[in-house]
């Protein structure tokens, strides 16, 4: 018995066993460091379980974006994807990205209503990126803006986030922008190693960044991307007051990160791309975990 074609798309483009976790810890942990650097307890359970919701629901959002924005890509160079299959229909799935703005804003609404105005915020670039700003084709054959662009709505998100605890606590702190800018390096993080392709599964019209700048240097960028990300964590870190802890378990995950680049870079085999994806979210979910949760881990010990 084959299973029901929304749980079938939910494992091929929006994998709950992975996605969920990740964004459980990133919600969390924006909570977290936001009531740490201004030196507040942190808000009751409701807040995370909003932060949670609202990220899912967020992120859903932006792949029902994607679904629309890529359609006739997707139909002339990745037809087995499940929309251009016929495994569910676009109608459907924007559907039921409809259905999720109206929760988005009641759960918002219910932990502080003021939160609606940094979710609008979120709203309107999500908006602009699925318009890609007015100009798809120029924006396109600027690889490098393209990806900035479109990043720029993580730290949209992770403002928003961290606003559950800091709209209604009083104020963001001063040093909130290191983790926003953390975030924003992130999801360069994430977006380059999903799209550090082997060359026998690159498709033709498809582009990813092993194809434009070519393997070595792909995962050389990448690298410096987690370097990047290294510094800014230990900055929140050292604003924490958890700067060695940042350094040690950050600079651990870091090394295994460039070890894996190197790895691809020499031999850009389908098993290599996939240990780059792979280790891409495993260094974004540490990161998270290290700069919300070592302050209170160092306060247990």
């Amino acid at each position: 018995m084959s299973a029901p074609p929304l749980w079938t798309y939910q494992k091929e483009r929006f994998p709950l066993a992975k996605t969920a976790p990740l964004l459980a810890v990133f919600s969390a942990a924006s909570i977290c460091v936001s009531a740490t650097l201004s030196g507040r307890p942190l808000p009751g359970w409701g807040g995370f379980v909003a932060g949670f919701l609202i990220a899912m629901l967020l992120f859903f959002q932006m792949r029902v974006c994607d679904e629309y924005k890529d359609l006739e890509d997707d139909r002339r160079y990745r037809p087995s994807r499940p929309i251009p299959r016929g495994l569910v229909s676009l109608r459907l799935i924007v559907t039921l990205g409809v259905v999720s703005l109206p929760i988005t804003v009641a759960v918002a609404w219910l932990w502080y209503p003021p939160v609606l105005w940094l979710l609008a915020l979120v709203w309107a670039w999500l908006g602009a990126m699925t318009l890609e700003f007015g100009a798809p084709a120029w924006l396109k054959a600027r690889a490098v803006l393209y990806l900035l662009s479109h990043m720029l709505i993580m730290p949209l998100i992770d403002l928003l986030l961290t606003g559950l605890e800091w709209m209604p606590g009083g104020g963001a702190a001063s040093d909130l922008w290191l983790f926003l800018a953390l975030s924003f390096v992130n999801g360069c993080v994430l977006e380059i190693g999903r799209k550090l392709w082997s060359p026998e599964n690159e498709i033709a019209g498809v582009d990813t960044y092993s194809r434009r700048w070519g393997p070595s240097r792909a995962a050389m960028i990448w690298s410096a991307c987690v370097l990047v990300s290294l510094m800014l964590l230990v900055a929140v870190g050292a604003a924490t007051g958890t700067i060695w802890v940042s350094a040690v378990l950050g600079g651990i995950g870091a090394a295994l990160g460039w070890f894996s680049a190197a790895n691809y870079a020499a031999a850009p085999t389908p098993e290599a791309e996939k240990r780059m994806d792979t280790i891409a979210g495993l260094w974004v979910f540490a990161c998270y975990a290290i700069a919300g949760f070592a302050p209170f881990l160092v306060r247990l010990f």
